[in-house]
């Protein structure tokens, strides 16, 4: 089975660029630890063609990610990282239905790796690091000997003035309620500030926290009780001052806004619906894992950059 014909059939499999049967991926995987030294072997062989050399290294971050890559290889991918990046449109995931991510402040923001624990970051686009940050997490033996739940974050590149993170709720967010505020404090003692929104149309949720320093400040949770919490920010309209209350048949809190979280993430921070041309974008994006010692080759698949 791991034959060299094997081998070669892999190869020609992942040369033909997007036309991939979605057996080679499972054949690339199976087989990269012993395919692994001739794959990179093909990749540094001046009589091989450019096609077959391509086809290599697709078949080697298919079956191992980009840990699979040698130096010179994993080089170059930042290189062409650093290439695309200034030319990208971003495009984030929409919370339309449901969706959740975090915002902090773009010159503070290298306190959140530390604040979620994520560790062996790399660069990536935004195209790369949404893929990434939307796919399974995956089960991996821990220290101890135990399966354990990996997952991978993406924090973007600065967007007029903000990072956001994305990646899977249950590794980067703590449960219940209590375990949530304690995750935006603990950001906002890294950052500065710490922005949560949750967002679920067919459960009902909808939910934004903003904390400083450790302390939160403002927070809603529809249906909770109370919904409102801390004093309105400058920027809310009061629900007293909304056109459509009634005294005389409304009631509402002294404290409680009009805003839910689609609306208060435009006035906070950044919209992720509305990011796109127009948006001011600095550096690049950032992915990284949710536990040590895992990196980036235990998840299966490639990602377009």
């Amino acid at each position: 089975m791991d034959s060299e014909p094997g081998l070669r059939a892999l190869v020609d499999c992942f040369a033909r660029g997007s036309i991939v049967p979605y057996k080679a991926s499972d054949y690339a995987r199976l087989l990269h630890e012993s395919f692994r030294p001739r794959l990179r072997s093909l990749r540094r062989d001046p009589a091989v063609s450019p096609r077959v050399r391509r086809g290599a290294m697709a078949a080697l971050v298919e079956g191992g990610g980009g840990d699979a890559l040698d130096d010179r290889d994993r080089a170059a991918v930042e290189r062409l990282i650093q290439v695309k990046t200034p030319d990208e449109v971003p495009t984030l995931p929409s919370p339309v239905l449901s969706g959740w991510w975090m915002a902090v402040p773009g010159a503070s923001y290298e306190g959140v790796f530390k604040a979620l624990g994520l560790h062996d970051r790399r660069p990536v686009t935004v195209s790369a690091g949404v893929e990434a940050a939307e796919s399974q997490a995956i089960r991996v033996a821990g220290p101890d000997g135990a399966d354990r739940s990996v997952g991978r974050a993406f924090v973007t590149p600065e967007l007029d003035g903000w990072r956001l993170v994305f990646g899977p709720f249950d590794q980067l967010v703590d449960e219940p309620w209590d375990g949530m505020i304690e995750t935006v404090k603990r950001v906002s003692v890294h950052c500065g500030q710490g922005q949560y929104f949750f967002l679920d149309d067919a459960g009902g949720s909808d939910v934004w926290i903003v904390a400083e320093n450790g302390r939160v400040i403002r927070q809603y949770a529809a249906e909770s009780s109370p919904e409102w919490e801390g004093d309105p920010l400058p920027w809310e309209t009061l629900a007293v001052d909304d056109p459509d209350f009634d005294p005389e048949y409304d009631e509402a809190a002294p404290n409680a806004g009009t805003a839910g979280a689609r609306s208060a993430c435009e006035y906070l921070s950044v919209d992720p619906d509305e990011v796109g041309p127009d948006t001011e974008v600095r550096g690049h994006g950032w992915l990284a894992v949710t536990a040590p010692g895992v990196g980036h080759g235990a998840f299966p698949g490639t990602l377009r950059i």
